[in-house]
């Protein structure tokens, strides 16, 4: 990061930031793709741990509650090195490529937790219309995501400054008033497994929405467009 901030992000070699760190080109390759994949080097770890969230959630625990929690685990993983993540961040709204990078991630952890829900639905909420399962699993996934970007942004345009968790407690409120309904309360009865949830098919919707916005707003976009789409 030092390197990027100094030369330039296109500027700074593999080279350079090999002998910074102490070690040999090939070295750097044993970790790493590229420089690329060398900015985002927890990711894939946290992503298994927010699984392990989801896979050891009690059986009282409301299902959108696990998914809030397991992507606590992605605020945990920016929060342990504050300065470096703010850094990561302004370095990411200048390279494109990494902007790229960083979208692709979030993708993981939406289809992880969409696959999640459609196994947790409550079968009775749906009656008239089961396919609307998956639209309700991909939007409420969706919006935990977004929730906790939301505040993660924020939070990194303040420097790494402030209560991180209280204002996630606050976002994820809002998705769980909103989303809450019709995704199952508890674990009775054999949910779907990941690979049937996964092979279901429905509709994407898709909003707009400034980045700056307030949840609350953000929220009733996702709302009118849903109740236009019905």
């Amino acid at each position: 990061m030092e390197l990027f901030a100094t030369k330039g992000y296109e500027a700074t070699t593999v080279d350079e930031i090999a002998a910074a760190a102490g070690v040999a080109r090939r070295t750097f390759f044993r970790h790493f793709r590229s420089k690329e994949e060398a900015i985002f080097p927890d990711h894939d770890d946290t992503l298994v741990r927010a699984e392990a969230v989801l896979n050891a959630a009690p059986a009282h625990e409301h299902p959108l509650d696990t998914v809030c929690r397991g992507i606590k685990e992605v605020m945990r993983m920016y929060a342990g090195a504050p300065e470096i993540s703010v850094a990561r961040y302004k370095l990411t709204r200048e390279v494109p490529t990494l902007r790229e990078a960083e979208i692709a991630s979030v993708a993981r952890y939406e289809r992880l937790f969409t696959r999640y829900l459609l196994g947790h639905f409550d079968e009775h909420a749906h009656a008239d219309d089961a396919n609307d399962d998956p639209l309700l699993a991909e939007v409420a996934a969706s919006a935990v995501v977004t929730a906790h970007n939301h505040v993660l942004r924020r939070w990194l345009r303040a420097g790494g400054q402030g209560d991180v968790e209280a204002q996630l407690d606050h976002a994820f409120a809002i998705v769980r008033r909103t989303f809450g309904t019709g995704i199952g309360a508890g674990r009775e009865g054999t949910p779907r497994t990941p690979a049937a949830a996964s092979a279901a098919q429905g509709e994407v919707l898709v909003t707009v929405a400034r980045t700056d916005a307030p949840l609350d707003e953000v929220m009733r976009t996702i709302e009118q467009a849903l109740k236009e789409r019905s």
